[in-house]
């Protein structure tokens, strides 16, 4: 998965989808290392030259729970980059800041390169055979090497260009059979329309309500492609509807991913947000939002993983300058911030 900011315009979002496993693309068509895959679960993969360590919860003191890993080169960086999530299996600590960490690992190029070496090296002298890097890991298409948002997008998504021109074919053949149906029965179907019709005018005069008025508040737009049901908004929070609309046409993504773009809340925010972000403690820059959790990711890790930490969305701030000391041996802590889900129901 590669991130790039879109020029003269807003960065690009890409969804992260629960995937069957499967390989990492990897220069010269080999095996791609475990730490360039992105994963639920398991155990954090460290990049050459980095030693990952087990965090600590803030609150309780337990050890955190890893969640997922995801690979994330900047384009145009020299750098390999991988950050982790992990989190406190505690109920108590649910919701705190505290008992959630976010990890940033980097290494050069030139580093992985030469570690590759070492271990196919290794690996040809004791025969071994290689495995899957993690049954239970899901990859979404991620790539060490830079590319065009819209090929990224497809990669992250699990689809393909093959894939893409079958189900256009499919939609075709679909609608042109669909409308020859609709053609053939428009005599049959007239009668009970009209039926439908009179009992629809009956329930609105005995129950004094127009329907069409509620249907167009309802899927009219405003301010874009966004519309929001004008009952639901006077009576339920604001944020939160506008947090379900958007991911209403993909419950089933589980990661938003838009490095330098702006996170989605499903709550109000605090109105200082960007003054509480801290920043960077290593070179002092601003942090920049790259990626959050989704409601999805919470269910999905129960059954899966049985891993069982509630939340709402999970936001993850990086340094704008994805700085990396020279010869540095342990992972950068960025900032995550963590809203509590308002219906977690909903999800499930």
């Amino acid at each position: 998965m590669a991130a790039t900011a879109a020029r003269g315009g807003r960065p690009p979002v890409l969804l992260g989808l629960r995937d069957a496993p499967m390989a990492a693309p990897s220069r010269g068509g080999g095996q791609a290392p475990a730490w360039a895959t992105n994963k639920l679960g398991g155990c954090a993969d460290a990049v050459p030259s980095v030693r990952l360590g087990c965090p600590g919860c803030g609150v309780c003191g337990a050890a955190l729970l890893h969640l997922l890993q995801v690979y994330c080169p900047l384009e145009a960086s020299p750098y390999h980059r991988v950050a982790n999530v992990f989190a406190c299996a505690g109920k108590g600590c649910w919701g705190k800041p505290q008992s959630w960490k976010v990890l940033r690992s980097q290494c050069l190029q030139t580093e992985e390169e030469e570690a590759r070496d070492r271990s196919v090296k290794q690996k040809q002298e004791s025969n071994f055979a290689a495995k899957d890097w993690c049954d239970e890991a899901d990859d979404w298409g991620v790539s060490d090497e830079a590319e065009s948002p819209a090929y990224t997008s497809l990669q992250l998504l699990g689809l393909n260009e093959a894939m893409m021109s079958n189900s256009s074919s499919r939609e075709v053949e679909c609608a042109s059979q669909f409308q020859q149906l609709r053609l053939s029965e428009a005599t049959d179907v007239s009668g009970p329309l009209n039926h439908a019709d009179e009992l629809l005018k009956e329930y609105q005069q005995r129950e004094g309500v127009d329907l069409e008025r509620l249907m167009s508040e309802s899927f009219a737009g405003e301010g874009g492609n966004e519309k929001y049901e004008k009952s639901e908004v006077k009576s339920r929070d604001h944020t939160f509807h506008k947090f379900m609309k958007r991911i209403s046409v993909c419950h089933e993504q589980i990661l938003r991913y838009s490095w330098g773009g702006q996170p989605l809340f499903i709550t109000c925010p605090p109105a200082n947000i960007n003054k509480g972000i801290p920043a960077c403690s290593n070179c002092g820059s601003n942090r920049v939002f790259e990626f959050q959790l989704m409601p999805a990711l919470v269910s999905m890790l129960q059954s899966d993983t049985d891993l069982s930490v509630e939340f709402g969305t999970v936001i993850v701030y990086t340094c704008e300058r994805s700085c990396w000391p020279t010869n540095h041996q342990t992972p950068l802590e960025e900032f995550i911030f963590v809203q509590e889900d308002p219906d977690q129901k909903l999800f499930k």
